[in-house]
């Protein structure tokens, strides 16, 4: 029986032996050498796999100690040895319970290498999957730069062939330029010559007939000028017959007059009985929207207020502004054309004479005076009584605003102040302050107005300071407030 113990336990360790040889044939045969390809193409990616056979070697070896545990040592026969191996067994069997955990253990870990071996395996697996597609990738890469590049040469070659076609089609397109620049040259010189041609005899023609339609024209208006001339002469000859007959009648009906102060009609002051003072103005002072622009300067000053009296109203322009901006005013004037003329416009204006009309007022009764050209109709020793009666008639505060030739401006007597022949001398601006000032009116302004460079052009060649001193201008307009 000593022989049949060890006889068994190396039996057991040979078969061991063999499974752990089997296992590993298997493992060898299921998973590559590391280092290797994942296909046969010398191209293929290599892709380095980690190198498990010194974990199997010693999960090899680990077996082999734990088939090992407890298991006597075979020695030769004989009657001490077969002792010695009996007392061997009982002592391993005696201490089986104490290797009992430690070889519980051992299989345990020997478990735990398999399972590791598992993973790194899968692991090793994956890397060479990955490996494949990789080669895959490469390989449909490598086709598609090869295809790009036989594009690209074909492109090439066709961009070569498009260079030498274009060189060709440059070469006879500039020759078919040349050609036809010529050919449209010659076309056009041409059609110059012909329309030369034409359009002289066209002028020709149209010539003969602005002729013939400028001949006919010039006689008709002829006729009609000397229709209209005809008729005037006629119109004005009654007017002279009419006006002598109503001063004849004036004169056999009441005794004269004593001439004041008149407003822009100042035909009163003249000595002219028989001047058409209307007319006059119409024609040498100017229409009245030209009167109306000007008199936009003045809007801001009676702006608001409650009653302006217009001291020579004419044509009325001061009392139309006045009441488009809703300010009540009244104008007075010696020309009862002019006050007709007001009051068909809707205006209120009455014939009266500034000196006894003031007079007549009551103290404080108006806003705001307006005079424009008046004052150089009036004697001169009669201003300050005028400018003093328009002082008591306004109430505090109220403005005076008084418009008259600028004496300071040469232009004025070469031009318009003398052909008026009822004015009676210009009033400087320096004289009306005065007189202002001693009839109780402050913050008394003057502005010049109608610049003289603007109705006669050739003073613009003068220098500007001399300019602006001798040629100003033309008009200049002084306003004062009570005290």
């Amino acid at each position: 029986m000593a022989q049949d113990a060890p006889t068994s336990d190396a039996a057991e360790i040979a078969e061991l032996t063999a499974l752990i040889r089997a296992v590993r044939d298997r493992v060898s045969a299921r998973y590559p050498e590391p280092g290797l390809t994942n296909g046969t193409s010398p191209e293929a990616l290599r892709v380095p796999i980690v190198d498990l056979m010194p974990i199997v070697h010693a999960r090899d070896a680990a077996q082999a100690k734990i088939a090992a545990i407890g298991s006597v040592n075979p020695r030769p026969g004989g009657l001490v040895n077969s002792l010695i191996q009996k007392v061997k067994r009982a002592v391993a069997r005696a201490l089986g319970w104490f290797v009992r955990d430690q070889v519980a253990f051992n299989r345990e870990t020997v478990s735990a290498i398999e399972a590791a071996l598992e993973v790194l395996n899968q692991q090793n697996r994956a890397l060479q999957n990955l490996a494949s597609q990789a080669s895959e990738r490469l390989a449909e890469l490598d086709a598609k730069t090869a295809a790009i590049e036989h594009k690209t040469a074909f492109a090439a070659q066709q961009l070569d062939d498009i260079r030498t076609h274009w060189a060709e089609w440059r070469a006879g397109w500039e020759r078919n330029l040349t050609h036809t620049e010529v050919q449209l040259l010659r076309g056009m010189a041409e059609l110059q010559n012909g329309f030369q041609y034409r359009l002289s005899e066209a002028l020709k023609a149209q010539h003969s007939d602005y002729l013939g339609a400028l001949t006919r024209t010039s006689l008709e208006i002829q006729t009609s000028l000397r229709q209209d001339y005809e008729r005037l002469i006629y119109s004005e000859l009654r007017l002279i017959r009419q006006r002598g007959l109503t001063g004849i009648a004036s004169a056999t009906e009441r005794p004269a007059q004593t001439v004041s102060a008149s407003a822009t009609s100042a035909a009163s002051f003249s000595p002219m009985a028989t001047l058409d003072y209307a007319r006059f103005a119409e024609q040498f002072r100017g229409p009245a929207e030209h009167i109306r622009k000007n008199l936009e300067f003045y809007k801001p000053f009676y702006a608001g207020m409650g009653k302006v009296l217009d001291i020579g109203c004419g044509r009325g322009e001061f009392l139309e502004m006045m009441r488009d901006n809703n300010v009540p005013a009244e104008g007075i004037d010696l020309s009862e054309e002019s006050v007709s003329q007001c009051r068909a416009q809707g205006l209120s204006a009455q014939v009266a004479d500034a000196f006894p009309y003031l007079a007549s007022q009551p103290k404080g009764e108006f806003d705001g005076v307006f005079s424009s050209q008046v004052v150089e109709h009036i004697e001169t020793e009669r201003l300050p009584e005028l400018i003093r009666l328009c002082a008591t008639r306004l109430r505090r505060g109220g403005v005076l605003a008084i418009e008259t030739p600028n004496p300071d401006c040469l232009a004025i007597f070469a031009t318009y102040f003398y052909l008026d022949p009822t004015h009676v001398r210009p009033v400087p601006h320096a004289l009306l302050n005065f007189y202002m000032q001693e009839a109780g009116f402050g913050s008394i302004e003057v502005h010049p107005l109608s610049p003289a460079w603007e109705s006669i052009p050739e003073l613009m060649a003068l220098p500007e300071a001399f300019r602006k001193r001798f040629f100003g201008g033309l008009d200049y307009a002084i306003i004062g407030r009570r005290l």
